[in-house]
């Protein structure tokens, strides 16, 4: 399957700009023949060493264990990440024997059917009770139809203004997926309406604590950001993606009151195949 002449969505992506695209996809295409250009960057370590953040949220609520849930995101699998980082990345959140796996959107940088690269090692990450994503920006600029199919052959739901109950000794717990932020209609009250206990929400960008409001929640994890993905070792990232909270919360974990946003660096490379200065990572995050 390909993306043919890089199409687009009709309904969710009605705000792509089209230069921006077509220049990424012209970098992303010079880069691509043999992935030449990430794997000189993976090999001189220029696409960071990949870290493992822990989380820890007390609920107050009695658990003989806590919840653990694995979460990544902004993959980018393409011309710009090398696929031994999609590969580790992966291995990573298994060896974190999840109970559940949440995906922040972003797998693809530019053409839907590099989900292909991804989607396999996804499917091998076991889990008690499943894996749950929502879609980025960058796959819906892409054929995001290819990368929904896929992932859901590798088990994993995708959540678009939506909430599930986990089950068992869990059931106090509901992960609500909002949709992006940037090319979707985030709804926070159909995400999280209705949704009682514990809620984790699910979403790609900082952008999606304006669709929540004042509902409350535990933990929201998102990425988008790439924690600036090329910046100095002093100071606030140089560039971020779009987004009106994008550099507010760049990365890291910042309290909202009586709530917790978790913001990742995520995974792989957009625009150049490099980082510096914000390593890519991904997250063990543990509700007591």
């Amino acid at each position: 399957m390909t993306d043919a002449a890089f199409p687009v969505s009709p309904v969710r992506d009605r705000r792509v700009s089209t230069d921006r695209r077509s220049v990424e996809h012209l970098v992303e295409t010079l880069l691509r023949p043999g992935n030449w250009g990430s794997s000189f960057a993976y090999s001189l370590g220029l696409q960071g060493r990949l870290r493992v953040s822990t989380t820890q949220i007390h609920t107050g609520i009695a658990r003989r264990e806590p919840l653990r849930i694995a979460f990544a995101s902004d993959f980018h699998a393409g011309g710009f990440t090398d696929q031994r980082r999609l590969v580790e990345a992966c291995e990573a959140l298994a060896s974190m024997k999840p109970d559940v796996l949440l995906l922040g959107g972003d797998y693809v940088s530019v053409r839907g059917a590099d989900i292909q690269r991804l989607a396999p090692h996804i499917a091998d990450i076991p889990t008690r009770y499943g894996k749950f994503g929502v879609l980025g920006n960058h796959d819906l600029r892409a054929n995001h139809g290819l990368i929904v199919a896929a992932l859901e052959r590798a088990g994993v739901r995708i959540m678009t203004n939506e909430h599930t109950r986990m089950p068992d000794e869990f059931a106090d717990v509901s992960i609500c997926g909002l949709d992006d932020p940037t090319y979707g209609a985030p709804r926070g009250d159909l995400a999280m309406d209705g949704a009682e206990g514990t809620r984790v929400v699910l979403m790609h960008s900082p952008d999606g604590v304006r669709a929540i409001g004042d509902r409350a929640f535990h933990l929201a994890l998102c990425g988008h950001t790439h924690g600036g993905q090329v910046r100095l070792p002093w100071g606030p990232p140089l560039i971020v993606p779009r987004g009106r909270l994008s550099r507010r919360y760049a990365s890291g974990r910042f309290e909202l009151g009586a709530r917790t946003l978790l913001v990742s660096h995520g995974v792989g490379c957009s625009g150049v195949p490099v980082r510096t200065f914000a390593p890519p990572e991904v997250h063990l995050c543990l509700i007591s």
